[in-house]
């Protein structure tokens, strides 16, 4: 292409550009013209953390009311029934079969590599370091380290640099690999020898979406693997089990943290560059990757400090940087919290937090406060100095034969541990299922409770704020308010002879998407169907907003939807009110209105909430919808964008197919159904879960108000859904 057409090229594509640009910018209801709603990008995640600010403002008045002794000592009861609620249970314990497979001798200490199970085939990688010189029956004090969000787990220099100043200074160190990190990676990728899904912090939260939909955590296995160690702890001979300390920087402060919350075994804690408060979290950066949150934590009246508050008066340390991303304001907050049980004990002088003006890092002044403190209360007295210290390498710190449990012994992952608790909910649900006028309205009433679904109070007066006239048919835009301090713009296609037909058109890119001259809301509006199409929370105009997070997947902010689930809400549920307010404000303007919704891929769950809620959508439309929440699961790989629109913990209760089967003998359209990943490789999967449907519109004897159409082409699809509307 010769200097002339490369710029000739160049100038069409921007014009082509422009003209896509101006007919999209047309279509906008708020985002130029209403100063009000600048912000509107950031709607959802305003809208979870002003509910978020509510619960965690309740939680203060009442700590703030605690007082005596036995006041705080109840609310430590609380906290510790809450978290075995949340989290699960640890009563259950599988034999741990640990074995030492190699020991290294260095000068002044030795090391044990050590594989555990804290569940049958749940491998650990592990080390104990054992400082040299001790006699044959002396016991030492021994300390759990637990690694942040580093690729090699506690072989990184820093975490080994405060692993053998411990040492050295008399500590028997006990370091285990996080799954997901060091020796434990899910989604090896073995040419490469990295993650296929990404950083530590994915591949905690890539499993984690799928165990919050199953009723489980990741915080739950990682838990379970810190436990398990201090099960292993207590079996050697020179640990004093009295003497058992934890602690650990960033991710690992979050475990330590944790594992401290759940094991009163533990007598010392020192959780590192974690420990801020919700509000201040909030903020800020926002809800971090999955193992850092708790099913419904903030809806339970839980927040960071009573992590320290069931502890007491058990020494705790809370080691600070007054730059860390994790707030240290909402450290400050925590620690006048948290002072205020140890003052109710008479045992002020547990519980101190240290600070050191410095980023998310380690620090000297940090690390020999933290030295100070377990020789203090784990009676090991000496100096406290930080001391150089020569890394071992990779090959020296090696556990398994190929570097890798996955390729030395296999085992179960967080995926198949969660897979098979997903298959004992499964096998539940379908025992239920075999009495559908039981089992569907409970799981209608389930999902709106899962769902944080909120039933909307009153609908307010839409706002006009323009129109454009296309053809036969004009378009006209409005706001409305929503359910919190938001509005959801929307756009109404009227047809130049518009009946008493009505569609809502869900589309996971926005009211724009499909709004374009040919466009598919087109080919409705030239039926005479008037379409409204709304952005709901999350899309077009109220689009993702600023927060993506370490939880980032192609797009997908799945940080967002952990926001939600905290507060005891989802996405879809919260979304599934605002179409049902549509619906309310169409049947206010006309009581005779015949209701179509139509949802493409992933709104499709949010239009089945909505629908399984209001009877007033007379149809429903599902195109390309993911066959279930099951689906998603069960399946190695999924879609991240899917996870959205996922309700945490359905599976306990209910599934996609049970909300689509309690619409009988409503009409209802699938067409182009896919699997969790977006594609047809579960086709038996796709077909069990639209068995589910047929079997109950059969059993309500409503099969012809059921159409299932396979993957063909748009234009085969078109047609069939016209043939469909105007039978």
């Amino acid at each position: 292409m010769n200097s002339f057409f490369r710029i000739l090229f160049i100038i069409q594509v921007i014009f082509l550009a422009g003209i896509r640009s101006s007919a999209q910018n047309e279509l906008d209801v708020i985002r130029n013209n209403w100063l009000e709603y600048s912000d509107a990008a950031n709607s959802l995640y305003h809208h979870l953390t002003s509910q978020a600010y509510d619960l965690l403002a309740k939680r203060k008045d009442e700590t703030a009311r605690l007082k005596s002794l036995a006041d705080w000592q109840k609310r430590q009861e609380l906290i510790r029934k809450t978290l075995h609620d949340i989290v699960g249970s640890y009563s259950v314990k599988t034999p741990l079969n640990a074995k030492i497979v190699r020991v290294l001798d260095k000068e002044g200490y030795k090391v044990e590599h050590i594989i555990y199970e804290s569940l049958p085939r749940f491998y650990v990688t592990s080390s104990l370091f054992i400082p040299g010189g001790m006699k044959k029956n002396q016991k030492a004090p021994a300390i759990i380290y637990c690694s942040g969000h580093s690729a090699e787990g506690y072989r990184s220099s820093v975490y080994q640099h405060v692993i053998l100043n411990l040492v050295k200074k008399g500590f028997i160190v006990f370091a285990f690999d996080p799954v997901g990190q060091g020796e434990r990676l899910e989604y090896l990728e073995p040419e490469k020898g990295k993650s296929i899904v990404g950083e530590p912090t994915s591949e905690h939260s890539y499993p984690g979406a799928q165990a919050f939909i199953a009723g489980s955590s990741q915080a739950y296995y990682m838990i379970l693997d810190g436990i398990r160690a201090v099960d292993y702890l207590i079996t050697r001979k020179e640990v004093d089990p009295g003497r058992i300390g934890i602690t650990g920087r960033s991710g690992g402060g979050t475990q330590s943290a944790f594992i401290a919350a759940m094991d009163d075994r533990i007598y010392a804690a020192a959780p590192e560059n974690y420990i801020t408060n919700y509000t201040r979290l909030l903020q800020s950066i926002g809800p971090q990757d999955a193992e850092q949150n708790l099913f419904n934590l903030i809806s339970r009246g839980l927040d960071h400090p009573d992590f320290l508050i069931v502890r007491a008066p058990k020494p705790a340390l809370l080691i600070t940087t007054t730059n860390d991303m994790f707030n240290i304001q909402g450290a400050m907050e925590t620690e006048k919290e948290v002072t205020g049980i140890y003052k109710a004990y008479g045992k002020e002088d547990n519980f101190r937090r240290i600070e050191d003006n410095a980023g998310h890092a380690s620090t000297l002044k940090n690390r020999e406060a933290m030295y100070a403190f377990f020789r203090k209360h784990l009676n090991n007295p000496g100096n406290n100095l930080d001391e150089e210290a020569q890394p071992l390498t990779a090959e020296e710190l090696r556990v398994t034969s190929t570097g890798q449990v996955s390729t030395s012994l296999g085992g179960e992952t967080v995926f198949s541990l969660n897979r098979k608790l997903a298959e004992e909910n499964i096998i539940r649900l379908t025992t239920s299922r075999n009495n559908p006028e039981v089992f569907l309205p409970e799981a209608v009433h389930s999902a709106q409770r899962l769902s944080g679904y909120r039933e909307p109070e009153e609908v307010g007066e839409p706002v006009f704020t323009g129109r454009i006239q296309r053809g036969k048919y004009s378009i006209e835009k409005y706001f409305i308010n929503g359910e919190g301090e938001y509005v959801i713009p929307y756009l109404l296609f009227r047809p130049g002879k518009p009946g008493n037909r009505v569609m809502i058109y869900l589309h996971p890119s926005g009211k724009a998407a499909e709004a374009g001259n040919g466009g598919e809301i087109e080919r409705y509006v030239n039926q005479g169907i008037t379409v409204l199409a709304p952005d709901l929370p999350g899309t077009g105009e109220l689009g993702q907003g600023a927060l993506k997070g370490d939880a980032y997947f192609k797009g997908a902010s799945h940080n967002l939807w952990y926001a939600s689930m905290v507060i005891g809400r989802s996405i879809t549920g919260i979304q599934a009110g605002d179409v049902v307010r549509l619906v309310r404000i169409l049947k206010n303007n006309n009581a005779s209105a015949e209701i179509t919704g139509f949802a493409r891929k992933e709104m499709a769950p949010v239009l089945l909430h909505a629908a399984a809620f209001e009877p007033a959508i007379n149809e429903i439309i599902l195109v390309e919808p993911f066959s279930s929440y099951r689906s998603i699961v069960m399946n190695r790989f999924y879609n991240p964008f899917f996870i959205l629109s996922a309700v945490p913990g359905a599976l306990r209760k209910y599934d996609l197919p049970d909300l689509a089967g309690s619409l009988a003998p409503r009409k209802l359209v699938i067409s182009g159904v896919t699997d969790g990943n977006g594609g047809v490789t579960d086709s038996s999967g796709i077909d069990k879960d639209l068995e589910i449907i047929r079997s109950v519109y059969h059993y309500r004897k409503a099969d012809s108000n059921l159409l299932i159409l396979a993957g063909n082409s748009d234009k085969e699809r078109n047609e069939q859904l016209l043939e469909w509307i105007n039978r």
